[in-house]
């Protein structure tokens, strides 16, 4: 490609950028144009690449999917709705006439806009057909000039309030910055030129925005910044296995320009392109049949019986299953919001509540490579990134069985202006082949008795795309009472290129920090970690934190034949500081939310437990500059009381923070816990060697932790469970 042709591209583009029009994909729905009808800029077209959101390229025309309900009639039915589109238009106006934003308010950039929950007891108290709706209010975090700003904005009063801001740190990024940023380094002539200089041509070039973490002030200067790194796209869409190594460019997010370039990949090789498309089309041969010859392994169809699902979603968000009701939503950082979940009580017929409100509030992933082009790669998908904001469309069939029901999520793009996130959350009932509990009698009794009770579950999902890896997140309700949190990680490997292509090139002791994966392609060392609030409230609000600690007790000398056994012996968690827990496998405990108020009826308190998994810890040293910033991860679980304000572990801004924000520096604080509202927080941790399977796409990998009721009930509340018979099953024939 010749320079003028470069040039007159790239002009394209940076129009595109100032007229709102590079977008991730269809799937991102973000506005056409200021000035668009709400038609739309509710589901808007167009995308950046035939790939990747985050990749951006050329635009170019494709298809425009169905249309579905664009939301602009929706209305709030409960305290915790998310803000509808109407109020969002409301927020923005109110916000562009405030000063000092009215002064150019094409200048103000809506970075986060969500619902100001209500307080917690208004929350609690109300009752649909009862109580009217609590004032609705919103949060804005917003850029302008160069400034941030939180504010709280009235929408009934109309007024707008600035909100402290944090000492350090960015807001969560726009997706139409994450867009026009990959862009960015196409303006640079010297990045062109270091292009060609690699033998790849600028239209084969993607190029993915990477948040810089925090290094001290020599390298950020106190300019928001973003780093860039490139891959080849010819030949395969699986572009993220073809690396142009070495290469990283530094950007002001601010003005777009770029900063500075790093070139240290020289003599490296582009992986090659063969064997890395993903798609199902690519491995078909020219008479689409599947070329490696593999039987076609059918998903099972869960069918929903004859009368239909048996799950209700009311008003848009509150959703009823087997005795569980809870209100869940989407969120454009926390991705699923599940609030208010209560279970009938399977004796009484009463409702009891369980948690107040669950969600991922961060995520932690930090790849273990020190060298120059890899060092700084620590992210944090939630608070960096937008964990909802990064949620794709679901796929049916394939992502929720065929009888799931759909939310979508209503975010804002940066003019403020709404848009729709379609399919985002599926809510479907599953049956796996489990048993939920089960006993036959032996012969011996005399007794002919088989009894079973199939498991069937509630799941409630949402997956996000942070550019190459896949978070599938899963709620599961249980008929037991238990609630099942869990992470499956998927998608696709970040990778490093490399001048080897067989391990026998490689010195003696050599630190490559991963695994060789296939020629010139190395899977770099990383971890994930995904803290979840819980805001518990069993029973009611004030609960205590209970450490069960089991130990081995000796008997005494002539006491008995056995010379020890397990002692259990219950701790309450006085303060903060008493409730931090690293978990030790041969230092076994489990760990209770109790109401101390509550007792059963032979007069143990009630409460639900943490059950513990995906328990990887992080082994950075706790003053490297990301371990700060991820202190959260120190310990599996914390305790802290609840405060509105503390919701995001990393902190309210994450990005470039320094780390003085976050869970663990509230935890200093040493507040007291026992019998107060107390927020239960836990980390489910994954450490990743990758290995070749994980090539050229990565299988999922799943862990789950549970919370499970610990004297809560007076019995086992699947003793109230029928047995399923035949006639509870759908009957199927052939279509025409």
């Amino acid at each position: 490609m010749d320079y003028s042709t470069s040039l007159l591209r790239l002009t394209f583009l940076a129009l595109g950028a100032a007229l709102v029009l590079i977008v991730a994909r269809s799937a991102f729905r973000l506005p056409l144009a200021i000035d668009a009808p709400a038609a739309s800029f509710l589901h808007g077209a167009g995308g950046c690449t035939r790939f990747s959101p985050w990749a951006c390229r050329s635009p170019r025309t494709e298809k425009s999917p169905p249309r579905r309900p664009s939301h602009e009639s929706d209305v709030p039915r409960h305290p915790l709705d998310p803000l509808t589109v109407t109020e969002i238009s409301r927020a923005r106006d109110l916000l562009r006439a405030h000063p000092p934003f009215a002064s150019a308010p094409s200048a103000l950039a809506v970075h986060a806009l969500a619902l100001d929950e209500p307080d917690k007891p208004a929350v609690r108290r109300w009752r649909k057909g009862v109580h009217a709706l609590p004032p609705r209010r919103a949060v804005a975090v917003v850029r302008f000039q160069g400034e941030s700003h939180v504010l709280a904005v009235d929408l009934a009063a109309g007024k707008v309030a600035p909100l402290p801001v944090p000492a350090s740190g960015y807001p969560t990024m726009t997706m139409d910055e994450q867009n026009s940023l990959c862009a960015a380094p196409f303006g640079d002539p010297a990045f062109n030129a270091t292009i060609r200089r690699r033998g790849v041509r600028l239209d084969d070039v993607a190029c993915l925005p990477i948040s810089p973490g925090w290094y001290g002030p020599a390298e950020d200067g106190g300019r928001r910044l973003i780093k860039s790194q490139c891959y080849s796209t010819e030949g395969t869409a699986n572009f993220y296995m073809r690396p142009i190594e070495g290469l990283t460019v530094l950007v002001d997010m601010d003005t777009g320009k770029v900063v500075h370039i790093s070139d240290r990949g020289a003599g490296i090789p582009i992986p090659a392109a063969k064997n890395t498309d993903y798609r199902g089309a690519a491995n078909d041969d020219d008479d689409g049949t599947d070329r490696f010859g593999y039987q076609t392994v059918r998903a099972p169809s869960m069918e929903p019986a004859p009368e239909g699902p048996g799950f209700q979603i009311e008003d848009g968000h509150t959703v009823r299953w087997a005795g569980w009701e809870f209100h869940l939503k989407a969120d454009a950082r926390a991705g699923l919001v599940v609030s208010g979940a209560t279970v009938q009580d399977p004796d009484t017929g009463a409702r009891r509540e369980v948690m107040y409100k669950g969600m991922a509030s961060e995520l932690f992933v930090p790849y273990m490579d020190p060298t120059e082009a890899w060092y700084f790669k620590t992210y944090m998908d939630a608070g960096e990134y937008g964990f909802g904001l990064q949620a794709m469309p679901l796929v049916p069939l394939n992502d929720c069985p065929r009888h799931a029901r759909y939310m979508d999520g209503v975010f804002v793009a940066a003019d403020g202006r709404p848009y729709v996130r379609e399919n985002m959350i599926c809510v479907f009932e599953r049956y796996a082949g489990d048993i939920a509990w089960r006993h036959s009698e032996s012969p011996i009794t005399g007794m002919d008795i088989r009894e079973s009770r199939p498991k069937v579950t509630l799941v409630a999902r949402m997956a996000a795309s942070v550019a190459n890896y896949d978070y599938i997140v899963d709620w599961e309700f249980q008929t037991d009472g238990l609630i099942r949190i869990k992470v499956g990680l998927s998608g696709i490997l970040m990778v490093k290129g490399t001048p080897y292509s067989h391990m026998n090139q490689v010195r003696q002791n050599e630190e490559m920090h991963g695994t060789l994966l296939s020629e010139n392609v190395i899977g770099v060392i990383h971890d994930h970690y995904v803290t979840f609030r819980l805001d518990m409230d069993v029973d009611g609000a004030d609960n205590s934190f209970v450490r069960v600690e089991m130990a081995r007790q000796d008997t005494a000398p002539g006491e008995s034949p056995r010379r020890s056994y397990l002692k259990a012996t219950r701790h309450i968690a006085s303060t903060e500081k008493d409730a931090r827990v690293r978990l030790k496998l041969y230092e076994p405990a489990e760990f209770h939310v109790i109401n101390p108020t509550k007792k059963t009826r032979v007069g143990n308190p009630v409460g639900y437990k943490v059950v513990p998994a995906g328990t990887a810890g992080s082994l950075l040293d706790p003053e490297d500059p990301p371990q700060k910033r991820g202190a959260f991860t120190n310990n599996q679980i914390w305790v802290t009381p609840y405060n509105k304000s503390e919701e995001w572990a990393g902190g309210l801004f994450v990005y470039q923070s320094k780390g003085e924000d976050t869970l663990a520096t509230w935890s200093e604080r040493d507040r007291p816990i026992e019998n107060k509202d107390l927020v239960l927080w836990y980390t489910l941790g994954f450490h990743h060697i990758p290995c070749q399977e994980d090539f050229p796409i990565m299988p999922t990998v799943s862990s789950s932790f549970d919370l499970k009721p610990v004297n809560f009930f007076e019995s086992n509340p699947i003793l109230k469970q029928r047995p399923t018979m035949e006639k509870d099953l759908p009957v199927c024939a052939a279509t025409a």
